[in-house]
């Protein structure tokens, strides 16, 4: 269920399960962290950037927005929602909370 922000917190296992159905992933932390690895498949916004690049995030299937550690990704899925874009997930715990799940990191591209 969503919440009044308009976007649902989900643990790790949900992402991965609705990442191999076919949701988007999009990464919202700096350039730095991002060099450290990323989600497999996950789209690179910077946070200060999405403003920018709303129409660039798909709308067709469920987003889950990360970041390190949940924080800027919840403001990237309530600015999202705020847009208009429905079915928005934030990573609880971010990238930090996946990669403790035993979760894969990817270089980035």
């Amino acid at each position: 269920m969503f919440g009044l922000s308009g976007f649902k917190e989900v643990d790790p296992a949900y992402v991965a399960d609705i990442a191999a159905k076919g949701a988007h992933l999009i990464d919202v932390r700096t350039e730095a962290e991002v060099a450290r690895g990323v989600i497999d498949g996950a789209i690179h916004i910077p946070l200060h950037l999405l403003p920018l690049r709303v129409a660039d995030i798909p709308s067709d299937k469920p987003v889950v927005i990360y970041c390190r550690s949940g924080a800027r990704s919840a403001q990237a899925c309530a600015f999202m929602a705020s847009r208009g874009h429905g079915n928005m997930h934030n990573l609880a715990g971010g990238i930090v909370a996946w990669a403790r799940s035993g979760n894969a990191l990817s270089l980035p591209c």
